[in-house]
């Protein structure tokens, strides 16, 4: 490297070299668009790059890597601003991506599922794909420094559009109109049983009882001690949703947080309740009425839960859910009797072990434990029914009917489709765009119709780089993870040279790309496998959270999912309650397949009585809509201190579910705590750098903590790091996927996402980047590979 920069800032001349020998923009710090496009959804991170530029193309990215390489200035990437640790925003110059925006959908080109490589393709700027050698697409003038009033126009209109974009693509409610009511609605009614809320950050409440895990589960409170005696389920007039006329678009700082800008409108709040304004929260009354059950035209969503289980279940059920998927044993519609009301334990169940572990170990054995389960308590019923429906996507409809069964039985041509994608699409406009651009399917009767396609990856809000560095979602018990799906790369390595990367060409970088391809270059478009999902059957399952019953839950929850079959997905959640307040405990199902055959596994999940259910809206919906379900449950809000840790683990006894419940009921409001079902297909790939000892894994876990910038509680990430680095411990791999790794990360929980691959990750690094040009990464080691504290490579808190 020569003409080593060392000044506060870069030399007017540097900045002409590189504006001109790019076509895309440049922004220096006075520019009022360097603020939006500098800033990350993480409002804990304070840059003090000198610029941002934005590329239209990998020849602009190879410029700008070789301009870096001869003045020795730190780059850093962003592709998306969803990383919490602040790389995307650590180095001198700021590479955006938001400008590499090319999309398609493709069949296969042959039965042999063929594709178009990436470099017979030209990249463009929103004019669809041209073959390599046509004329190249017309593209609009580059935005350059300039003090000219017209100049500062359209920088300021560009980042108005760009601001209002962000804000659109945060909108969560599409997910569930029903959840989106429910959490917009007014904060639950003081607990009946007494036991004290969580606090928000700031305010460290007094533990006063429930000091060790017998008395979590033996205390169970008066009112807790009623039942509920009558079964009966009467129709009831619905909530008012509080989505709008079109379409049910609606958005609100509850689940539509606005950008730290400040230019988002506030839209006034729909009162939450019954219509004609009685007590939405009189079933918490020592009298209680009975539960509610609402058809709506597009699913049965059951609000409330009759007391018997064996009254509310089908008769063809049986207690175990999954026993079918045992060797010898018929499917779902072979067995008949209903449910028992409570888990059963491992004895009760077949040894023939879970289809999801390659292994020979039975991770559940901790279950054959025969003590007998505590007493359940209860509470009364619920609310009065609410009106949900999914959003069905473009392709189908606008309206609110039922969606057809042509469709959600349809079936497809092709397997599997290929989509490109541009490293600066979003994972949400990713799905947008497939779900729009439905590939043909033949229906019911033989007639043509058409099904949308999507890429495995992580749910909403996701930016590209989540493809390349796991990308476990709603769909990878099915099909894989994200690395596991792509197929071709298009990037740009330290060299400047501009690379093509699949198995047959670079084959060593393509082993640690999926996985680890930020250390190695810059992806500027991805070529990934996408599958036809008609239609999922999804949705939430909410409790109140308390102390006593909440282990009884997580544990059926966890029974039922045992051996599960790999078209479900499963998670539970601890979470805040609506208007932030109190807790919540939130069971996430997600079925690839229509509702009569998922069916079953939500009667087995919904059959615990331990509680009462505040909201059942789960139902057939467009997989568009369910991607939001997770961001639209966390009210995820941009600009605020944000701290995430995840581990995998390899089980989850008993003693790890009560300490679990403990610690939460400690937490700041804010702090939300997650696990997910692994396995299924995971475990099917062996040839990326992410190992079989993290692709066995049982559940992947996450502590997700937001909370208000002016707020300094240490909880908020304590609580995180003790939850994860000593509750888990035991049943730990060490660490998590490489996508969750997040801020302030040790050198070795990075290490051990690739286990025995690290050594050769490191080998791959010294071929490709000896100097560590991709340092502001998650990469934990300096060119001498000795181990580099996180604060060296992330920037600091304002």
């Amino acid at each position: 490297m020569t003409d080593s920069v060392q000044s506060a800032d870069l030399a007017d001349s540097l900045y002409e070299e590189l504006i001109q020998s790019i076509r895309g923009p440049l922004y220096r710090r006075d520019d009022p668009s360097y603020g939006i496009r500098s800033k990350l959804f993480n409002g804990n991170v304070k840059t003090s790059a000198k610029a941002v530029v934005c590329p239209f193309d990998a020849q602009d990215v190879s410029k700008i890597v070789l301009f870096c390489s001869k003045y020795d200035i730190t780059l850093s990437v962003k592709a998306g601003g969803y990383g919490t640790a602040g790389w995307a925003v650590n180095g001198e110059l700021i590479v955006d991506l938001s400008k590499l925006v090319d999309m398609d959908i493709e069949a296969p080109l042959d039965e042999d599922g063929g594709f178009t490589s990436l470099r017979d393709v030209a990249s463009t700027v929103g004019k669809g794909k041209g073959k390599v050698g046509s004329s190249a697409p017309i593209r609009p003038p580059a935005i350059k420094a300039d003090s000219s009033k017209r100049k500062r126009q359209e920088v300021d209109d560009e980042t108005e559009a760009l601001n209002a974009r962000r804000i659109e693509l945060r909108s969560y409610d599409n997910a569930s109109l029903a959840v989106a009511s429910f959490f917009k609605g007014p904060p639950l009614p003081e607990d009946p049983t007494g036991e004290l809320p969580r606090q928000p950050p700031g305010i460290r409440r007094r533990l006063d009882i429930f000091r060790d895990g017998d008395a979590l589960m033996g205390f169970v409170s008066p009112v807790m001690e009623a039942r509920q005696t009558s079964s009966e389920s009467n129709n009831s007039t619905s909530a008012n949703s509080g989505s709008s006329e079109a379409g049910g678009q609606s958005s609100t700082d509850a689940t539509s947080p606005a950008t730290s800008t400040g230019d988002s409108s506030e839209e006034k709040e729909k009162p939450f309740g019954p219509a004609g304004g009685s007590d939405p929260f009189g079933y918490m009354s020592m009298n209680p009425g009975p539960s509610a059950v609402h058809q709506t035209p597009r699913a049965l969503v059951t609000i409330g839960r009759p007391n018997a289980p064996a009254e509310r279940a089908p008769q063809n059920v049986a207690a175990d859910p999954f026993g079918y998927m045992t060797a010898g044993s018929g499917g779902p519609s072979s067995v008949q009797a209903p449910f028992s009301s409570r888990p059963q334990n491992s004895a009760a169940r077949s040894s023939a072990g879970s289809s999801m572990f390659s292994s020979g170990s039975d991770p559940f054995s901790y279950l054959s434990s025969n003590q007998p389960a505590p007493p359940i308590p209860t509470l009364p019923p619920t609310f009065s029914a609410i009106r949900s429906g999914p959003i069905l996507p473009t392709w189908l409809s606008h309206s609110h009917h039922s969606l057809p069964n042509p469709v959600s039985q349809a079936e497809p041509i092709h397997k599997f489709a290929y989509v490109t994608v541009g490293a600066g699409k979003l994972q949400k406009e990713m799905d947008m765009y497939t779900a729009e651009h439905p590939l043909e399917a033949r229906g019911l009767t033989g007639t043509l119709t058409h099904v949308p396609y999507h890429v495995p990856s992580a749910a909403h809000p996701v930016g590209s780089s989540n493809l390349i560095l796991g990308g476990f979602g709603f769909l990878s018990r099915l099909h894989g993870l994200s690395i596991d799906n792509l197929v071709e790369v298009e990037m740009v390595i330290p060299d400047g040279r501009i690379v093509y990367v699949s198995e047959k060409e670079n084959s060593d970088l393509w082993w640690g790309m999926r996985g680890a391809g930020p250390a190695f270059g810059i992806v500027t478009r991805y070529k990934a496998k996408a599958y036809p999902v008609p239609v999922v059957f999804a949705g939430n399952l909410i409790y109140r959270f308390h102390r006593a019953t909440a282990p009884s839950l997580i544990k059926h929850f966890r029974d039922c999912v045992k051996g599960a079959p790999r078209e479900l997905y499963a998670n539970v959640l601890l979470t805040a309650g609506p208007a932030d307040q109190d807790s919540l405990v939130v069971i996430q199902i997600c079925y690839v397949g229509p509702k009569e055959q998922g069916q079953v596994f939500l009667e087995a999940i919904s059959s615990w009585d331990g509680e009462r259910c505040l909201l059942n809206e789960v139902n057939e919906k467009a997989f568009l809509d369910q991607q939001d379900s997770v961001a639209q449950v966390l009210r995820a809000k941009a600009g605020r201190n944000w701290f995430i840790r995840s581990q995998l683990i390899t089980s989850l006894p008993d003693e790890v579910i009560n300490q679990t419940v403990m610690q939460f009921a400690d937490t700041p409001i804010g702090c939300t705590w997650l696990f997910e079902l692994a396995g299924g297909a995971i475990t099917d790939f062996e040839d990326t750098c992410v190992p079989k000892s993290q692709r066995e894994a049982t559940f992947t876990v996450a502590t997700l903590h937001q909370w208000d910038m002016d707020v300094d509680d240490p909880r908020c990430r304590t609580s995180a790091e003790i939850w994860i680095n000593e509750t888990l411990s035991p049943v730990s791999t060490g660490a998590p996927y490489p996508s969750f790794l997040g801020r302030h990360e040790p050198p070795s929980r990075t290490m051990a996402c690739y286990g025995e691959n690290w050594g050769r990750l490191c080998d791959l690094k010294r071929k490709y980047d000896p100097t560590n040009m991709f340092k502001n990464t998650f990469w934990p080691v300096d060119t001498a590979f000795e181990a580099v504290e996180s604060s060296l490579h992330e920037p600091p808190s304002p």
